[in-house]
């Protein structure tokens, strides 16, 4: 994987962007109207933001963030992505140091992860990877679609399971399972509701009997 911006490599790479960064300091400026997105978020939901209350937030002019991003939509979107992107990193990162002996100790390790963004990635348990977007049409796969993918073909190299069709529809069966169940338990409670926390915990440890 390419070292990543402090803005978002993938980000930067997406047709989202009017103007990618091509320099540390327009890299930095974009970075600091995601981080204020997601900090506005954090407080308020995506609901209410605004590229108004985002310039203010991040301490710069309206013109700066239209120089970027067409609308709030559209940052909204970039917020997903650079989720996105955080959560395959974290990911990838946790299956290469755990080294999981199985895929369902993987996917116990995986849990623990996403569990984990929630509870520290600004913003991340109101918008996730963007899937709560009501946005139709809808452009290509769901984030918990690519997300299964490049999970299933990581457990076929790494435990010799079949990234099929089956398969990956199993894990986001469970992966949707999951947030929801998270999403909820983190509603009213920064730490979250540790009801919600363990069926989101249980449904995942049944994803793995059913993957071969």
């Amino acid at each position: 994987m390419p070292n990543i911006t402090s803005a978002s490599e993938m980000l930067r790479d997406s047709d989202l962007l009017r103007a990618a960064p091509v320099q540390a300091r327009s890299n930095l400026r974009l970075a600091a109207l995601l981080d204020a997105a997601a900090t506005l978020i954090q407080r308020h939901g995506y609901e209410e933001l605004t590229t108004a209350a985002v310039a203010k937030q991040a301490g710069a002019s309206i013109g700066t963030v239209y120089r970027y991003f067409e609308d709030r939509v559209v940052l909204l979107k970039a917020l997903a992505t650079r989720n996105f992107e955080r959560t395959a990193m974290a990911f990838q990162a946790t299956l290469d140091e755990s080294k999981p002996a199985t895929a369902a100790d993987a996917i116990d390790e995986l849990f623990e992860t996403y569990l984990s963004l929630f509870r520290t990635e600004t913003g991340f348990r109101s918008l996730r990877m963007g899937d709560v977007l009501d946005i139709r049409p809808l452009a290509g796969d769901t984030a918990s679609r690519r997300s299964c993918e490049l999970l299933a073909r990581r457990f076929e190299s790494d435990f010799g399971l079949k990234a099929n069709e089956e398969a990956i529809q199993i894990l986001e069966n469970g992966f949707v399972t999951m947030d929801a169940l998270l999403a909820r338990a983190f509603v009213a409670s920064e730490k979250g509701d540790p009801i919600f926390i363990e069926a989101a915990r249980v449904a995942t440890k049944n994803v793995a009997a059913s993957l071969r």
